[in-house]
């Protein structure tokens, strides 16, 4: 590739470890860590979570533009060169540490383990009725990879499965539902809500009180999308009604949530530090690899991001 830098602008103990995968799978490419760019006319990749402001002016060659996680929602992408190709990471452990979560929050959901928690903690023994799996629905709000990839325990499980999405989708054993027209119907049939919706204008405060008065009384939340997706104060209304019973929240908005925050200490509500899933640093790098080979060989990349749908 010639006079050529990656530049990597995230984690450096996760760049550390895609430095060695680059050194071994890419020898001919100068891979450096932020702050530590080099010649800046060199540089035509550039890995981020969070870009550097003023890029065209500051990197004039660069080509691609990499999100080091599966999100690009904290990007600005007005403050981007509009002809630069922006790739999410679309990478295994993703997908893997995505399914482990929901699927585990869907189970406990689904037999209970909260209020069997909160009476353990009362000192009750006290039995509840136990449902098949085929007589819980489960939605899931999403259907991109991720939300197709936990579908599919879900329906091994035997769980009544539906998923609903802006454009149709057609899934396996699961019921589809598309639009705004379709999204009351997706609504009242689920018992259990999983949020993996990508961050966009039009996401944003989705989860709030209409959302919510269209589930069945009592039904479960997995939040697993982005913090402000979530309209807290109409949670904490619908828990206090028993509109939603029971709720597991790996993102907030902020993130950490303020000490004060009634999320920490309601007994009807789970949480978790944005951990559902993660890039796993080795295989992240050689994906990131594999979409440079592509580029340079005029093949599309996988996770090129759409601008105008904002993922």
């Amino acid at each position: 590739m010639g006079a050529t830098t990656f530049l990597y602008k995230s984690d450096p103990v996760r760049g550390r470890q895609w430095a060695e995968v680059f050194r071994r799978r890419a020898p001919g490419l100068e891979f450096r860590i932020w702050p530590d760019i080099g010649d800046p006319a060199q540089v035509r990749f550039l890995a981020a979570w969070e870009p550097p402001p003023h890029l065209a002016e500051r990197f004039p060659n660069l080509e691609v533009l990499f999100s080091s996680g599966a999100g690009v929602d904290q990007f600005d992408f007005g403050a981007l060169p509009p002809d630069l190709p922006v790739v999410r990471m679309v990478e295994p452990g993703i997908v893997r540490g995505m399914v482990e979560y929901v699927t585990h929050a869907v189970l406990g959901l689904h037999r209970d383990m909260p209020r069997y928690r909160r009476q353990q903690q009362e000192g009750q023994w006290r039995p509840l009725p136990v449902r098949p799996a085929g007589e819980r629905r489960v939605g899931v709000l999403g259907l991109g990879s991720l939300g197709q990839a936990v579908l599919a325990p879900l329906v091994g499980l035997g769980f009544d499965c539906a998923g609903w999405s802006r454009s149709r989708h057609a899934v396996e054993g699961v019921q589809c539902h598309a639009g705004a027209d379709e999204l009351p119907a997706f609504l009242a049939r689920t018992d259990i809500l999983v949020c993996l919706l990508p961050l966009t204008d039009s996401t944003r405060g989705f989860l709030d009180a209409r959302l919510f008065s269209m589930l069945p009384q009592g039904a479960g939340l997995v939040h697993v999308g982005r913090g402000p997706q979530l309209v807290d104060a109409d949670l904490l209304a619908a828990l206090a009604s028993g509109r939603i019973g029971d709720a597991v929240l790996d993102v907030t908005d902020p993130e950490p949530l303020p000490p004060a925050h009634a999320f920490w200490r309601h007994p009807c509500v789970q949480l978790t530090p944005h951990i559902a899933s993660m890039t796993q640093p080795l295989s992240a790098a050689e994906v990131v690899l594999d979409n440079l080979r592509r580029f340079e060989a005029g093949e599309p990349m996988l996770g090129l991001v759409d601008r105008a749908r904002g993922y």
